[in-house]
């Protein structure tokens, strides 16, 4: 079997968190958090290094029994669809800690044991060949992150961490129903591979579709169950924010890709019409909303809404072109959305208000941070030569292929993005210079440049050359495909 990677990639946040419980000091407790996101990141770059990328099949397998007279294991794998999924996880860890250095200040080690739990955790839902696994990572993953918004945020967090705590669980337990008849229906066993296989009939399918639609929905969000994301954003410290945005918004994505495509074709293939108008509605009605806000961080907030919707289209568009830039687009969205999160973090510790009413002229105050404003800025709105312009171009062409009146939808989102984006930039660096805030205002130091430069670059590195990403997960999208569109022809 091998070195088992990717039990050492999920549990060595586990460990790191163990260890911290045992420190004095919030120096000690801060710099082990961030020595442990490193290594972690070091493992994940060692799996992609020896990621083959010809195959569609499961890699870096393991498979141990765990409750055999449930047919329960402990399986992992990860395929092209996952690998990137895990390195992102990974790489907004170790940020998620420089961009708490400062900003948490209070329960500082309770904070690092609950951030390194959470990556442990969503690394586990991404590795899963369990589906009880699975579950049990997707569901803890509420634990943690309800404490890093109740505990950590703002002034109505406790409002907001159980508003996200009850959307969530209410889909988990639809979530658990269909499990338990996707376990009965498929011949009583949880090996996701082998669930893939079954050939369950058209009602079942349907039925899990719908089970499974709502659960992994609130997870996206999708419209009308997309209330709860602006509330938990705007309260959550920086890095709840930079997590749920860059890797907990794609857990339903995810859900669709793993479960709902290979596992119910015929019923992804029948509702994709379906599909593909909620994930247009999301685009322009996440616009809409970004475009009225003054608060920063509820416009970049709304715009994940927007900006996810671009995701289930390429998804639902259920072709090669709408599924790669879904995939990639889930991908981008992780690294772009997370570093404006980053910078709404950073000018708030420096001002404390959120109103973009209050900022101007912090183009002279603080030029290196406006520039990197400028890059995630244009990157968000899928300016050429960015990582988004890739993903949104190869989700336009599918969509425009699958159904063009959706097609025609999105592109007003993206003008709406557009709209909504450079509106923001020109008030917050280019408008008039705020004499209550120009004082107040310092550039960004060496911890912040540090995790600002990682998220620049995979910026520029997809969006001047996304081969190597594309190469990734090549084989496992093309094997979905034949698999949903094989079976789904059914219907």
């Amino acid at each position: 079997m091998g070195l088992p990677l990717l039990s050492f990639i999920i549990f060595t946040p586990v460990a790191g968190a163990a260890v911290l419980i045992f420190l004095r000091g919030d120096d000690a407790v801060r710099w082990t958090a961030l020595g442990v996101t490193i290594f972690d990141l070091a493992l994940c770059i060692a799996m992609l290094a020896g990621f083959d990328t010809t195959t569609h099949e499961m890699q870096f397998t393991e498979k141990r029994p765990w409750v055999p007279a449930l047919g329960i294991t402990y399986a992992l794998g990860i395929d092209g669809i996952s690998a990137l999924f895990v390195f992102l996880t990974a790489l907004l860890g170790s940020i998620c800690v420089l961009a708490s250095w400062v900003a948490i200040d209070r329960k500082v080690k309770a904070f690092m044991v609950s951030l390194l739990s959470m990556q442990a955790l969503m690394l586990g839902v991404f590795c899963a060949l369990d589906l009880f696994l699975f579950y049990v990572f997707w569901e803890a993953m509420l634990i943690p992150m309800y404490l890093i918004i109740g505990v950590w945020g703002g002034d109505g967090r406790i409002y907001a961490a159980f508003k996200f705590f009850l959307y969530t669980l209410a889909g988990s337990v639809l979530f658990l129903v269909g499990v338990i008849v996707l376990y009965f229906n498929g011949g009583e066993t949880f090996d996701i591979l082998a669930l893939t296989a079954q050939d369950l009939p058209f009602p079942v399918q349907s039925w899990l579709f719908f089970a499974f639609l709502i659960a992994f929905a609130v997870k996206v969000p999708m419209v009308p169950v997309h209330t709860w994301l602006p509330d938990a954003h705007v309260q959550a410290p920086t890095a709840g924010s930079i997590i749920l945005a860059g890797v907990l918004l794609k857990m339903g994505a995810y859900g669709f890709l793993r479960f709902s495509l290979p596992m119910l074709p015929e019923a992804s293939v029948y509702y994709s019409t379906l599909m593909l108008s909620l994930s247009a509605l999301a685009i322009v009605y996440g616009g809409l909303l970004a475009l009225a806000q003054d608060d920063l961080k509820k416009l970049v907030a709304y715009s994940s809404i927007s900006h996810m919707g671009f995701v289930t289209m390429g998804i639902f568009a259920l072709n090669l072109r709408g599924l790669q830039g879904g995939i990639l687009q889930m991908f981008n969205h992780g690294v772009t959305t997370g570093a404006l999160f980053l910078f709404v973090g950073l000018i708030y510790e420096r001002t404390h208000t959120r109103s973009i009413a209050d900022y101007g002229g912090l183009m002279k105050a603080a030029p290196v941070y406006t520039a990197f404003l400028a890059l995630f800025t244009l990157s968000s709105m899928a300016l050429p030569g960015t990582n988004s312009f890739v993903g949104e171009l190869l989700v336009l062409s599918g969509g425009f292929a699958a159904n063009l009146a959706i097609g025609a939808a999105a592109v007003l989102g993206a003008l709406l993005g557009a709209a909504y984006l450079l509106g923001m930039y020109r008030k917050v660096a280019l408008g008039p210079a705020s004499v209550g805030v120009r004082f107040k205002i310092r550039d960004v130091n060496a911890r912040e440049l540090a995790a600002t430069l990682p998220l620049a670059v995979f910026v520029l590195w997809v969006g001047l050359y996304p081969k190597p990403f594309l190469n990734i997960m090549d084989a496992s999208v093309e094997h979905l495909l034949v698999q949903v569109h094989a079976k789904g022809s059914g219907q």
